[in-house]
């Protein structure tokens, strides 16, 4: 069965479950999290995902959440979107990491593009589409409009299954600087290759890089002058304007940054796990020999962790519900301020998951318990390289925190990692 909509009439694969709704699908990525758990060495291993759990996420929808319903997808919101990558991660936090990455420029791509760039990017169903921020090689215009795009990009997350990449070329023209050109490029057109898995955590989230070499894409895959950290929405987007849908013109550097924090949230979510287990299953290893569970410090350890866990997953879904609410209010309420403050608050979403297991839980649950290989430290190594992304430790602790002061007192804003 396939959809047939817009000008063209062209006909897009139905989605896989039709009558699939926002609870259903939380509920198959919580199913699906535990499978996860015993595989996590054997993802690491192969720097990416098996097959068939790729299979089965294509199966259950989770690669269409964000698509455009005019094009196969269900267009559920990001709400879902980050509580299924919350519960993937949950069980893997490779798995949840490159799923996300790989899913979530849908968005982007159904926000940013025209209707003709959205019909072709669509065009398959499943979009799977790693993208970088930081620019790298080349755009040159063709005499006939296009675009001849060369060169490498690097933690290219969700790349092993992808059908595009997404990236920032610069282009080289007059006498000024060079100028960022947001484009898409189709699997064809690129390369994937094998230069990841010797990080010290995220292994298996197949962030490996992509080249590129003389793709040549036609006119409408290339934004010129754009950058998807300082893009001003504020008159709208196209996506919000062809699917009527607000979620289509909300603020890119935001919802980024809650990507992340959800990601965040999973993986301390299954920290938690593995140390209730801990007190359910383990004794004191100093006198008096008890249950751990029955023991006040490690019931002090495990709430104060609980509650830290319980605060980052509260605020980053009332910052997702911001999200959405200034969404609604149309073009114009999405300043830069807002976009900035929201950003921050995932900043303190994911410091939240962090001081919670390096903190209370990694310290607490005895060195048998973090041998390499055991699940809590797998999540602990997971967590150091998430705060490697440059993003979050360069971006939002700095640049971003400085934006938001001069954006709420009136000041020029310079405006994101070009600052």
């Amino acid at each position: 069965m396939a959809l047939t909509t817009g000008r063209e009439q062209r006909a897009y694969p139905a989605p896989p479950v039709p009558d699939l709704t926002p609870g259903d699908a939380i509920a198959k990525a919580e199913a699906m999290a535990i499978g996860l758990i015993d595989r996590q060495a054997e993802t690491e291993n192969r720097t990416y995902y098996a097959s068939d759990t790729h299979a089965e996420l294509a199966k259950n929808g989770f690669y269409r959440l964000l698509v455009p319903r005019r094009y196969g997808g269900y267009e559920f919101g990001i709400d879902t979107f980050l509580r299924v990558t919350m519960a993937l991660a949950r069980g893997c936090s490779s798995t949840g990491w490159m799923y996300c990455l790989g899913a979530t420029h849908a968005l982007a791509a159904a926000s940013l593009f025209g209707e003709r760039a959205q019909a072709e990017m669509f065009s398959g169903g499943d979009f799977i589409c790693p993208a970088t921020i930081v620019p790298a090689g080349t755009a040159t215009r063709t005499g006939d409009g296009q675009w001849l795009i060369n060169g490498t990009w690097g933690y290219c997350s969700g790349s092993p299954y992808a059908t595009h990449f997404m990236g920032h070329a610069l282009t080289f023209e007059g006498d000024g600087p060079p100028a960022p050109v947001l484009f898409v490029v189709p699997r064809a057109q690129w390369r994937r290759l094998d230069d990841w898995g010797r990080q010290l955590g995220l292994k298996g989230s197949g962030s490996h890089s992509i080249l590129v070499e003389d793709a040549v894409i036609p006119g409408h895959m290339a934004l010129p002058g754009v950058h998807i950290s300082e893009i001003d929405i504020a008159s709208g987007t196209p996506g919000a304007a062809l699917h009527h849908n607000p979620e289509y013109g909300g603020g890119p550097l935001s919802y980024m940054n809650m990507e992340i924090a959800a990601l965040a949230v999973g993986m301390a979510k299954g920290a938690l796990d593995v140390y209730e287990d801990l007190l359910r299953r383990r004794t004191t290893l100093l006198p008096p020999i008890v249950s751990r569970g029955a023991n006040p410090d490690y019931q002090l350890w495990f709430g104060e962790a609980l509650g830290m866990i319980g605060t980052a997953e509260a605020a980053l879904m009332n910052a997702v519900q911001q999200w959405r609410d200034t969404c609604a209010l149309g073009p114009g309420a999405f300043t830069k301020e807002r976009d900035l403050r929201l950003a921050a608050i995932c900043r303190h979403v994911i410091k939240l998951c962090w001081d919670a297991v390096e903190g209370y839980l990694f310290p607490t649950a005895g060195s048998s318990s973090v041998r390499d290989g055991e699940r809590l430290e797998r999540v602990w190594r997971d967590l150091s390289t998430l705060h490697s992304h440059t993003g979050l430790a360069v971006f939002l602790p700095t640049i971003a925190l400085r934006e938001l002061t001069r954006a709420r007192l009136g000041l020029a804003v310079t405006g994101g990692l070009s600052s």
